[in-house]
């Protein structure tokens, strides 16, 4: 009788044992393919921050393009002139700030700028929001 007690003793160690094994197997599988998901979720962050970028600095280079062609093809004289001249430069450096600051560049001064008007920047996205409901918003 003892010998059996110690055979089902036994035996159920080695179980214990084989599903000690068959739970850390599973454990380092999750663990492995938690991993790969984080490797390739990041590599599309990057890919789309750096499409991101270029496409900002296109923007900055089709807004500085848009200020020269006002420049040129614009009249020069009176107020018209000095208007399309106040245009054509607001466009210009626009477009260079964007081609040298980038996308990252413009949300760091947009923190800045929230962090500095608080309340402004709150009745704006209030504002914003209110607005962009009503305009997706059917009425019957």
């Amino acid at each position: 009788m003892v010998d059996v007690a110690t055979t089902a003793k036994e035996k159920m160690q080695e179980a214990g044992n084989a599903c000690a094994q068959v739970a850390n197997s599973a454990v380092e599988g999750a663990k492995s393919a938690a991993n790969y998901v984080a490797d390739q979720a990041r590599d599309m962050a990057s890919n789309a921050s750096s499409k991101a970028e270029d496409a900002t600095t296109a923007i900055g280079g089709r807004l500085k393009a848009a200020g020269d062609a006002i420049r040129q093809n614009a009249p020069h004289e009176g107020r018209f002139g000095q208007a399309s001249e106040a245009v054509a430069q607001t466009l210009s450096n626009t477009g260079e700030y964007l081609e040298r600051e980038g996308i990252s560049g413009l949300s760091g001064d947009m923190t800045e700028l929230i962090k500095r008007n608080p309340i402004p920047s709150l009745l704006l996205g209030v504002g914003l929001g209110f607005l962009l409901a009503r305009a997706t918003t059917t009425r019957t």
